[in-house]
This record gives C-alpha cells, structure tokens and sequence, in this order.
C-alpha cells in the first residue's frame, strides 16, 4: 500500500493530501499533510508513520512553527485543526479538557461564560492550546501563574509507535509535552488548571529610560506588599523613553486601591487606568525581524540586556517579563549571521556570570539560522535526552528539533 494510501485509510480521503510549496517548515519540505479528528486516528496516523518511516511534525495554527531549530527533514505534517473543542468543563473542581487543535481565544470565549479562564495569555494571534504546549509559551500572567507546564493537569498523547496514552513510566508526561516541540509525541488533549475571571483589571504605567531602572522599579514593586500580577517593561528601539505597565486584578475596589498605591511606589509620571498599553502582551518582532529570548535571573536580566545592546551595535527593541526573567528582543532582519553569533555569544557570556540562563535565537531568515547555533551547542539536558532515547529511539518526530526544559 502506498504511504498516501494508508493515511487515507486512517483519516478518508478529504483529511489527506499531498504537501504543497506552502507546508515547508523554515524551507524544509513536506511531502504529505493529513487531519485526524480524534485521538484515535491521530495514533493511526503515526502507526503508519512508524511502519512508512516517515519523519513527522504537528501543525495547528503554525504562529511558531518557524521557532526554534528548524527539522532536519519532513516527510509528514499532522494538522492538528480538526482536534478541536471544549470536551470537558469541570467548574467545581477548575479543571478544563481541550483539543489540542482548539485556538486558545475560542477556550477562553467558552469558559468566560462560567466566569473562568485558563490563566494563559500568550502573544501569538490566532495560537492552538497543542501550539501553546508544545512552545511552552506564556505572556504576561507567567509571573502569578507560571508557564504552560504548571498549568497542565493532564494530557493524552499519540507516542513514535503510534500509542495514545496519558502515562509514560519514569516521566511527567503532561508536563513532559511542555516545550517539547513535538519531539516527544503529538498532543491530542490535555486538562488545563483553571481561575475565576477577576472583577477588574487594572494597569500601571510609568516611563523608563533604561534597564537599570525597569529591575529597580521591578524590586521596589516586588518588596512590597501588593502582589502585581505581572510587571512588563518595553524598550524602544529608537530614542525616547520605554515605558513599565503592571497588572493589577481582583475585586473592583480593592484592584483600584493597590494599583493608585503601585503608582505612588512608582513615582514619577505613573497614572493608573483600565486598559493596557498597546504594546502589552505583543512580542517585539514582527515581519522578518530576527527573533530571540533571553531568560535569566530577574535580578541580573538589566545587565544582560545593556551587554546585548552593546553588542548589537544597532538600536533593538526589548520587551520583558521583568520579575520572571524573561525577554524578547527584536533584532534587525538586515543583521548578517556573524553579527548575530555576536549578539548571542555576549548575552550567553553575560548570562554565564550572573547566575545561568539562556539565549535563544527563536526565529530567523533561513541564510541567518543556517550559521547561527541557535542554542550556542548548549548539550540537551539529561532528562531530555533520556526522554527522547525512550519515547522516540527512531527519532522521527520532529527530527532535528530541540525540547526544552
């Protein structure tokens, strides 16, 4: 039987196809697409895969399918769409199961209705909860809730051999899957940890001018008694000055009271209103621009930031989870590939002395990921190395792409 075959055989006919010049994945082409519509045909997807030898990679939305390493070849691409819905709503218990093709926004619609949400809001339009998952990708309410990985519950997953399953012996699997980039296994389903929905939200602005002083508004912030829900600073690229925005959310009184006691913390031009700053939960970069995060210590990421500006030689624009250590930056698409190993190697360097952390070119033109280690040839963990070797020792899924931890 030919391989298009016996996709069409798992899925029908009208869920598979031959890949066309617009399913390349960072200029690597796939030679098939196919869209199971649950869990079961996902795995017999992947059986078929695992009998065909085929290379396979999930899509759903595709808003970071261009992140990290790119494969190292592709011969099957699991749309992932059609994996879609709500399945299950525990209100009481804050618990919600979700399709891994569902797009985040339609989760949210749903459970705001029972005055509820999944704590996650992450920059990329459009994002799938797999995408989501896959990326580990959070936005500003990582600094109160965490990331994607604390706040998986559950999840079910078709592994390299084609078995769906929601327990791998010796690993975390729902937690596992987080920031895994498919290299594991493909995400069918997973139980997301749930909040209410809070009466109101409130922003606090100020201008900054450097990153010194975005880590010291951060600590005065942090030392005192109020508890923000998430501190974010933007650092133009051009002259002028940046500006710091901090949440506030709870009942409408009390969210007015901490965030008028925020701003006199503040100081300066700091005013307190109902909505965000328009570049509030926006990653830096857009169109071609050269893509990179940085995570460090809170403490330390104002002097990462000043060495990669140095470096850089061009005026960059930054944008940060300050107290969680966490920064995008956007780099100009012009930069040659010798001056972006520049960048990275002296915010690596920076890093290495106050206290670890990573540097990671997330998005490129191909010409620049091609001589640019987008990881600095850091060694992948143990854990993860160990996972691999166990869950996918063909190494078919996502080949070339890095899990991270």
């Amino acid at each position: 039987m030919s391989v298009i075959d016996a996709l069409t055989e798992v899925c029908g006919p009208e869920h598979v196809r031959t890949a066309g010049p617009g399913d390349a994945v960072d200029g690597i082409p796939a030679g098939f697409v196919a869209a199971p519509a649950d869990a079961e045909e996902l795995g017999g997807l992947l059986r078929v895969a695992a009998e065909q030898a085929l290379a396979v990679l999930a899509c759903g939305a595709g808003t970071k399918l261009d992140w990290g390493v790119p494969p190292a070849h592709l011969d099957l691409i699991v749309d992932t769409t059609r994996l879609a819905g709500v399945y299950d709503h525990a209100p009481d218990d804050r618990l919600a199961t979700v399709g891994a093709g569902t797009p985040l926004r339609a989760v949210r619609a749903g459970l705001a209705r029972a005055g509820q949400r999944v704590p996650l809001d992450v920059p990329s339009p459009g994002a799938t909860v797999g995408g989501v998952l896959a990326t580990n990708e959070s936005g500003p309410l990582r600094l109160t809730h965490g990331t994607p990985r604390d706040l998986i519950a559950h999840a079910r997953v078709a592994l390299a051999d084609g078995t769906v399953t929601d327990r791998v012996a010796g690993h975390d699997l729902p937690r596992l899957v987080c920031g895994s980039y498919g290299a594991f296994g493909v995400i069918a389903e997973a139980t997301l940890r749930l909040d209410a929905v809070p009466a109101a939200r409130r922003w606090v602005t100020r201008a900054i001018s450097t990153p010194r002083e975005v880590q010291e508004f951060a600590a005065a912030l942090l030392g005192s008694s109020l508890s923000p829900e998430a501190i974010e600073a933007d650092l133009p690229a051009g002259a002028g000055p940046g500006e710091l925005a901090v949440l506030v959310e709870g009942d409408r009184l009390g969210a007015q009271a901490r965030a008028q006691a925020m701003a006199r913390i503040l100081g300066g031009d700091a005013g307190v209103g109902d909505t965000p700053p328009i570049w509030w939960g926006r990653y830096p970069f857009a169109g071609d621009d050269i893509a990179v995060r940085v995570v460090g210590q809170p403490t330390e990421l104002f002097a990462v930031i000043y060495a990669l500006r140095d470096a850089a030689g061009v005026p960059v624009r930054v944008r940060g989870s300050v107290a969680t250590g966490t920064a995008h930056v956007a780099l100009p698409s012009s930069m040659t590939p010798a001056a972006v190993r520049r960048v990275l190697g002296a915010t690596r360097d920076v890093l290495l002395v106050r206290g670890g952390g990573l540097a990671v070119l997330l998005r490129a033109p191909l010409h620049v990921r091609d001589g640019v280690e987008s990881y600095g040839g850091a060694p992948l963990a143990n854990e993860l190395s160990r996972a691999k070797a166990e869950l996918d020792p063909d190494g078919r899924l996502a080949p070339g792409r890095r899990p991270e931890r």
